[in-house]
């Protein structure tokens, strides 16, 4: 199987909400059921983080197979979401993807890209941290970074769980 990374095309949006469904399941193997049953990511968010220059696909022979969300957030890029589908898990994707991410905000100008994760999943806090991210204290905080972490309370994410992380370019 070939595996390609490339920036989005607005015909691959149809794909993103099977495979965030899919990668959602993991999150049931983890005791957090109530974020595999999320709804997935709003088609205009996706649109508008596209338009923003900033989303990526992983294809497998053409077909995607993962994808990353972000865009400009406090004068850095901000990941909102990165979902493999697990039959294509534990090939790199994940990584080429953060990679690419971290490309073009170096590319775009931008000093770092951040984040909100899960502290203690292996696919969250641990993988950020091995793509060079590290965790930041609450006085780093930008405000929209607060406004972020109010927003994960509204919804309901156990916020004691989460962090938020940088990597500087």
């Amino acid at each position: 199987m070939t595996y390609d990374i490339r920036t989005c095309a607005p015909t691959d949006f149809a794909h993103f909400a099977a495979i965030e469904k899919a990668a959602g399941a993991l999150f049931v193997e983890a005791g957090l059921p109530e974020i595999a049953s999320h709804e997935p990511t709003d088609l205009e968010f996706i649109d508008a983080s596209a338009r923003a220059g900033a989303v990526f696909v992983a294809t497998a022979d053409g077909t995607p197979a993962g994808f990353i969300l972000s865009a400009p957030l406090d004068r850095s890029v901000h990941i909102y979401e990165l979902s493999v589908h697990p039959s294509h898990g534990r090939k790199g994707l994940g990584r080429k993807l953060v990679d690419a991410v971290c490309e073009h905000a170096r590319d775009c100008g931008y000093p770092g890209v951040t984040l909100s994760t899960f502290r203690d999943l292996p696919w969250n806090g641990p993988f950020y941290v091995s793509c060079g991210f590290r965790e930041l204290a609450r006085h780093e905080w930008t405000p929209a970074l607060f406004l972020a972490h109010y927003h994960e309370m509204d919804i309901g994410l156990p916020v004691e769980r989460r962090i938020f992380m940088r990597k500087y370019l």
